[in-house]
């Protein structure tokens, strides 16, 4: 498994993080754990929303049951949506959400604690007392958000004191827009739009790690593309170059995300043991440019 720097830190991590969203679906959990972990996947995400914290307890109880050393993972929880409500990044949330995370987790600290979806009320120096009371006491490790653009990152960190090491956004084949608005720089087309605000670029310079959620899918939770025959160009690109890199279209297409310089990590959200292995094995996987362009071009995307 590929290992990339996690952020500005000097810890390595697995390119490929195991989304734990359906951890309470999965039919056997230890198994799904083992599978990965034995394919080099280290990190593993979560958040208190997913199946109201159940996903965090399933997985506790199944680590348990395998031989794998608590040390040895990198543990990831979110916090900050309260599901239909609002989004909230008080300090009181976020201290409450870490300590019921730690708690289902059966775990002493996270290894990474991530904002969910931006809060239109942020205070940053309420943010900044909770991370700060979080690190001090050894119960979260490193820090980072999820969703957010440039302008809402730097103002955070006009008051937080640790470094913003990750951002987790939706990315992959059939959702490019942040690489699109830089390929049409200066075009007045559809694709020249900026709705992020430069971040692959922003990511680049600040050296955090773009986290890619829900890399298979088109649309936001539209479905998945690959062998969806609304795509019968980009699916057989994919799986003439799949035939030709040795994988299957699910790991080319992962590859083709950690193509990009980035610092991308893949999150792959399945919970099926196979899937898992093809994900983990085409992280090892390097396209050549003129390969990750006719992948780009056969979802669709033009160039100038």
């Amino acid at each position: 498994m590929r290992k990339i720097k996690f952020g500005s830190t000097d810890l390595d991590v697995s390119a490929v993080i195991l989304g734990c969203m359906r951890m309470n679906k999965a039919e056997d959990p230890v198994r799904v754990i083992e599978t990965a972990y034995e394919h080099g996947i280290n990190f593993f995400d979560h958040a208190d929303i997913y199946s109201k914290g159940e996903c965090e307890e399933v997985f506790r109880d199944a680590l348990k049951k395998t031989s794998i050393k608590r040390e040895d993972l990198i543990i990831q929880s979110k916090c900050g949506i309260v599901p239909g409500v609002m989004f909230d990044f008080s300090k009181d949330h976020i201290i409450e959400s870490v300590e019921g995370s730690l708690q289902r987790l059966g775990t002493d600290y996270l290894d990474a604690m991530l904002l969910h979806r931006p809060d239109a009320l942020v205070e940053p120096e309420e943010v900044a007392e909770a991370f700060s009371k979080l690190e001090k006491e050894g119960k979260v490790r490193y820090f980072g958000v999820s969703n957010q653009n440039p302008s809402q990152i730097e103002l955070l960190k006009t008051a937080v004191k640790q470094p913003l090491i990750a951002n987790q956004l939706q990315f992959g084949i059939m959702h490019t827009g942040m690489i699109d608005q830089g390929i049409h720089v200066n075009m007045k087309d559809d694709r020249s739009v900026d709705h992020d605000g430069g971040l692959i670029e922003y990511s680049r310079i600040n050296q955090m790690t773009i986290q890619a959620w829900s890399p298979y899918q088109y649309g936001f939770f539209e479905g998945v593309f690959i062998d969806n025959p609304k795509f019968p160009e980009l699916n057989k690109q994919l799986k003439e170059l799949a035939a030709r890199y040795g994988t299957t279209p699910t790991g080319l297409a992962s590859a083709w995300i950690l193509r990009h310089p980035a610092n991308m990590q893949v999150i792959a959200g399945t919970m099926n043991e196979q899937r898992i292995k093809e994900i983990a094995e085409a992280a090892d996987i390097v396209l050549s440019r003129e390969d990750w362009y006719s992948i780009y071009l056969a979802a669709g995307n033009d160039l100038p």
